[in-house]
């Protein structure tokens, strides 16, 4: 099993603006106040096409596909959240706590893939859970560790942990649950995705320990982290507002490993945090401001990793 894919499945939006469906939970998002919504639809299609250059120029072939006019989806920029890719060529499809969201899921998407010699077996969908009121948004709610076997999740209102176990059962995986929160006024808050505060690659995990305030669960993930030999890097609550939790691991030309994240999660991080990540994978960093302020979600939300087989 790979832990990284070459391959990155990225939706360019066509409606991008601060979704209010999702601000009840997502405490990232902004308002950005005076800025006429053109504008920032036009920043965040800039900042969409400069970060898919970054990646195409280290050798990550990116499969870009236009988000629709209508109906409009807003954070249709952020697709880990509805699908995620199987080397089995297994298809998972998820349940999502915005009713907007819902209309973000696309059959054409995998026809894309499928011209692209991709091959799809079997669609595992969980999204009839949307009318019990019961959610799990993909690889945004799941920390996948596909060579270990192991998902990590956070529990929150988009993360049941019932259908969590449903879908390690389903694709086998070892199950490490655990809440984490952040500071919201004087309350602690669930943090919306596990994606924001936890990054698992090759070598190496990012994770922000203090986030997790039961010192059993801290301590079930730190063993089951370094169990698989992870170099756990920890980070800062504030580092996780700078989104220096939501990094993925790809390969670029000739397996090379790269680390991909924002500019403002590159700014955030310490001297001897870039040092231990160099030592596993090169930095590719690019500028995500309006996408991370009126999204909320950031460099890895951004990625739908592609793991199918390829037909012959």
């Amino acid at each position: 099993m790979q832990q990284t894919t070459n391959t990155i499945l990225m939706i360019r939006p066509t409606n991008f603006r601060m979704n209010e469906q999702t601000a009840v939970n997502n405490y990232y998002q902004q308002e950005l106040t005076g800025v006429l919504p053109a504008s920032i639809h036009a920043k965040a299609q800039k900042e969409f096409d400069d970060f898919v250059i970054k990646l195409q120029n280290k050798g990550v072939d990116v499969v870009v596909v236009s988000d629709t006019e209508k109906p409009s989806t807003p954070d249709s920029i952020f697709p880990n959240n509805w699908i995620s890719f199987h080397e089995n060529g297994d298809v998972g499809l998820y349940p999502m706590f915005a009713e907007n969201r819902r209309l973000e899921r696309r059959e054409d998407v995998l026809t894309v893939l499928e011209e692209k010699g991709f091959e799809i077996k079997n669609i595992i969908d969980y999204t009839e859970a949307e009318d019990e009121g019961v959610f799990l948004e993909g690889t945004g709610s799941m920390i996948l560790d596909r060579q270990n076997r192991k998902a990590y999740c956070a529990l929150s209102p988009r993360a049941d942990e019932e259908l969590f176990i449903e879908f390690c059962e389903d694709f086998e995986y070892t199950p490490v649950v655990f809440i984490a929160n952040q500071t919201v006024g004087n309350q602690r808050e669930a943090i919306y995705h596990t994606n924001v505060m936890m990054c698992v690659a090759t070598q190496f995990a990012i994770i922000c320990l203090a986030a997790i305030d039961d010192k059993k669960e801290r301590k079930n993930v730190l063993k089951h982290l370094k169990e698989n030999g992870k170099e756990v890097i920890d980070i800062t609550e504030q580092q996780v507002h700078e989104f220096a939790g939501n990094m993925l691991q790809v390969k670029g030309t000739d397996a090379q490993q790269y680390l991909v994240m924002s500019s403002s999660a590159f700014a955030s991080l310490r001297k001897e945090q870039l040092q231990k990540i160099e030592k596993h994978a090169t930095i590719i960093h690019s500028s995500l401001e309006t996408i991370e302020r009126c999204g909320g979600g950031s460099a890895r939300c951004m990625m739908a990793e592609v793991f199918l087989p390829k037909t012959n």
